[in-house]
């Protein structure tokens, strides 16, 4: 069978397959995952399905509700760890040497917070995880040059948003920090 003759009866397969089983997995995820996330979660299934087509069986139900499962555990698991780190975040508070500035109410995680998430993550692989930049850059895909470039941005990022949050300690995230009055200085005289 030639490349795009196998590719169509594929399509039509899996779109039967699909339409067939569809309701069967929806319904299994609708039971046990939260409303905003079933589509996501039934695209997932689907989505494996799709790579893994020469290994459906015959009857596909079954092996469907056991790749939802799967799914949908591994979504809980992650989302389980989430929880923990944030929560283990938000109870470590900076602890400041005496040649540090002061940093009353500043915790690691506003600062993670407001971090992109690559950046986010490349520190928490480095100083939390314990993995050496070459090591994160492998778990990330990435190569070690450019996870280094990546790592070194971000603790500089990371140090910027101390710093900020130190000298505006009370200005409230999503509002503009208060201008502050411009010095005045005395101009020379013309002469």
């Amino acid at each position: 069978m030639s490349q795009p003759a196998y590719r169509e009866s594929r399509t039509a397969h899996f779109e039967r397959l699909f339409r067939t089983h569809y309701p069967a997995v929806a319904g299994y995820v609708r039971r046990r995952a939260e409303p905003g996330l079933v589509d996501d979660l039934v695209n997932e299934i689907f989505l494996v399905a799709w790579r893994r087509f020469d290994q459906i069986p015959q009857d596909p139900r079954l092996w469907l509700l056991g790749v939802a499962r799967n799914v949908n555990g591994t979504h809980l698991r992650g989302a389980r760890r989430v929880r923990a780190l944030h929560e283990r975040l938000a109870s470590i508070d900076v602890q400041w040497t005496e040649s540090d500035p002061p940093m009353a109410g500043v915790t690691v995680a506003a600062a993670l917070g407001r971090l992109r998430p690559k950046d986010c993550e490349a520190l928490m692989l480095v100083n939390w995880e314990g993995l050496t930049p070459s090591q994160a850059a492998r778990a990330l895909g990435e190569r070690p040059a450019s996870f280094r470039v990546r790592l070194h941005r971000a603790r500089a990022r990371f140090r910027t948003l101390v710093e900020q949050s130190t000298a505006e300690p009370d200005v409230q995230p999503g509002t503009r920090p208060r201008s502050q009055p411009v010095p005045v200085t005395k101009e020379a005289p013309d002469v």
